[in-house]
């Protein structure tokens, strides 16, 4: 049985919404959730056709302006969302989302300017949401906002505490619908400008179908911490101090409704206020050619202009200050105290600070051209171990790799090792094919489309240069490079221990689901996870695609779903778990063996994939073989599964029906997702 643990905490951010609104409910949901649930945000277009629904845990509809929601997703768009949450999902709804989410919105219906009535597709809480609550409401603005006091009960216990509003509504006769299966969860305890039935309904919560709905009128997401008294006068700066005093309730409130929306919070979050960014040490396996590395940037190393002048490289996106044979490594947050974050840095909870610039700051490249970091250095990396592991596997090798991890980029915290590859043109076009950066944790790591997330301790993060000449390209197509990574994973995964022989770490069942993720099988539930992730990116210059390979693992962190190493234990505790410095030397050996099959010129019509005999192995490691899916872009049709495409990498699918039963449809990876396990084929 294949089945998928959501994970996904998906904000909308797009019309209709505000920067403010969305930044807020990242932040505080990234605190409260991470690293067990992966938030980010997504677009209308990627709710209307990408294949989230079995993967998302919470949808989230954050403050702003209900009316343009509705223009976004009236029609298919609402019964899409209306589908999920009745299959089991939960959506939560601040402010505008509160309003959209209910049977029907009145808001300032005797503004003639702001005025905003009609009723609402969704229909979650099944009456009217009315607003607002409290007068003195302005779009884009501050002057409305207040420290408003809502009476939350749980149980039998009764708190008190002031929250943030901004134009958000009443839920009208919300305590007479129980018999719905409305659920009060706070009210308002002064009294508001409209009529709210039969009671203050603030929050409520209903359940829906299988799922899960809370609604809400004020902003409980909106940390003091977070908030700038730079945007108001004496009393906003009030506002805040207010807010900050009962900061403790807000996050108690907001745990009631995660746990209203199934939702479990770690023990722990996070309290990190800034993350670091760490220095980057650049090593190698002989560590003298660093020196040659180093000449080979001279032309884009300057000076700074500061009075006591640094090398630096300035690159398109991003600025490293160049330092060589350091004993000690400075902080990248040397750097960061200087450059203030778009919102204040008070800390009242420990909370995220919004909008801190970290392009902007300059990243500390360390060169070790003697030997390797100290552990004082990298305590989370062990380079020695690295470059042993990496010799070890070599000598395994009938095939003489030695490119790929020969030259080294380690950060025990980054932004993302994609990003700073592929978005610095400079230095990624003079990086020696092969060189890896890998790193602890990201702040903002890369995902397919526009996702960005925390990735935390225990994955082993990535990415590989390659530059792959456009000769080469002619028999090997770059399509193929993400298969061959995939399956380079697996092999690595199997083979980490060549002397454990056929049982062991041979026994983990990873398969490959196209186009290039890696999902595991839990051995007591029978059911796969997903584990790895990867993402190809690539630029063009000088006759040559320079290629970034990045990938994500989850080695040891059981969270938010399970672990390499979790899997292990479960079938052989006595061996030794995955250590990332030798499973990452596994993989950049097999992957450069395979990338070297695959760049040997083919003998015939077809591609290097095909005449190489990586598709036949492709295919042996994947769960599509004889699946049975359901075509969107062919009205719905059943096809078969056949195969990979061996000259540019498309999936092939036989119609099993309709008037042309028997045709073979080809399906291209990107733009095109396949939701394994309701076996849908869909356009993006």
């Amino acid at each position: 049985m294949a089945t998928t643990k959501a994970i996904n905490v998906l904000i909308y951010s797009g019309a209709g919404t505000t920067t403010d609104s969305v930044r807020h409910c990242v932040s505080t949901l990234r605190h409260l959730l991470s690293p067990h649930f992966a938030v980010s945000t997504v677009s209308a277009n990627a709710l209307l056709k990408d294949p989230w629904l079995n993967s998302c845990a919470l949808l989230v509809f954050p403050g702003g302006a209900d009316l343009p929601y509705c223009n976004a997703f009236n029609g298919a768009g609402n019964r899409r969302i209306s589908q999920y949450v009745r299959q089991g999902g939960s959506y939560l709804g601040f402010c505008a989302g509160g309003y959209y989410g209910s049977g029907r919105c009145e808001f300032e219906e005797d503004n003639i300017k702001m005025a905003v009535v009609g009723s609402r597709e969704l229909k979650f809480f099944p009456g009217t949401c009315r607003g607002a609550a409290f007068r003195g409401f302005e779009y884009g603005s501050e002057r409305g906002a207040r420290p408003s006091e809502l009476l939350v009960k749980d149980g039998e216990k009764e708190t008190r505490w002031r929250c943030y509003f901004n134009g958000g509504g009443v839920f009208v006769d919300a305590a007479k619908m129980k018999n719905e299966g409305v659920e009060v969860l706070a009210e308002y305890t002064e009294d508001i400008a409209v009529d709210g039935g039969e009671g203050k309904a603030a929050v409520v919560y209903r359940k829906f179908g299988n799922g899960h709905v809370v609604l809400t009128g004020p902003h409980p997401e909106f940390a003091a911490a977070n908030l700038d008294k730079r945007n108001g006068g004496p009393e906003y700066e009030k506002l805040i101090n207010t807010l900050a005093a009962d900061d403790a309730h807000r996050i108690q409130f907001i745990k009631l409704i995660l746990s209203k929306l199934d939702i479990t919070v770690p023990e722990a979050p996070s309290a990190q206020v800034i993350p670091e960014l760490s220095s980057i040490h650049l090593t190698s396996f002989i560590p003298s050619d660093c020196g040659h590395l180093l000449s080979r940037l001279s032309d884009i190393i300057t000076d700074t202009n500061d009075s006591t002048p640094e090398k630096q490289i300035k690159d398109e996106a991003d600025t490293f200050i160049v330092e060589v044979n350091s004993s000690s490594s400075k902080s990248s947050s040397d750097a960061i105290s200087h450059i203030a974050p778009t919102d204040t840095t008070l800390n009242y909870s420990g909370e995220p600070v919004l909008n801190t610039d970290y392009t902007s700051t300059p990243k500390r490249l360390i060169i070790h051209n003697s030997g390797f970091p100290n552990d004082t250095e990298t305590p989370h990396f062990n380079h020695a171990a690295f470059y042993g592991s990496l010799e070890y596997y070599r000598s395994l090798s009938r095939m003489s790799p030695s490119q790929f991890g020969q030259f080294m980029l380690y950060g025990e915290t980054v932004t993302s090792t994609n990003t700073l590859l592929e978005k610095n043109v400079k230095l990624l076009t003079r990086l020696p094919s092969g060189t890896t950066f890998t790193a602890t944790t990201q702040i903002a790591g890369r995902g397919r489309g526009s996702n960005v997330w925390v990735s935390p301790q225990g994955c082993l993060i990535f990415s590989t240069v390659l530059e792959h000449p456009l000769f080469i390209n002619t028999h090997s197509p770059i399509v193929f490079v993400q298969y061959i990574v995939a399956m380079a994973i697996v092999k690595a995964i199997k083979n980490y221990d060549p002397a454990s022989g056929s049982r062991g770490y041979k026994d983990i069942d990873v398969k490959l689901k196209w186009p290039n993720d890696i999902y595991a099988k839990d051995p007591k539930t029978g059911e796969y996870t997903k584990i790895v992730g990867i993402l190809v990116q690539s630029t063009f210059l000088s006759n040559s695609f320079h290629l970034v390979v990045g990938c994500g693992i989850n080695t040891s962190n059981p969270h938010p779903s399970t672990s390499l190493n979790t899997i292990l234990s479960q079938l052989h505790p006595a061996l030794p778990p995955f250590s990332l410095p030798r499973l990452l030397a596994a993989i950049l050996v097999t992957f450069e063996e395979m990338y070297l099959r695959f760049c040997r010129p083919s003998s015939g019509l077809e591609s290097s994939f095909v005449s190489s005999g990586l598709r036949d192995e492709y295919h042996e490691m994947w769960l599509h073989s004889g699946q049975e899916v359901t075509l969107e872009m062919e009205g719905n049709e059943r096809g078969k599964v056949v195969g990979l495409d061996g000259e540019w990498g498309l999936l092939e699918i036989d119609m099993l029906e309709g008037r042309e039963k028997g045709r073979r449809v080809r399906v291209q990876p990107d733009g095109n997702g396949f939701d394994f396990f309701t076996g849908l084929v869909r356009k993006k």
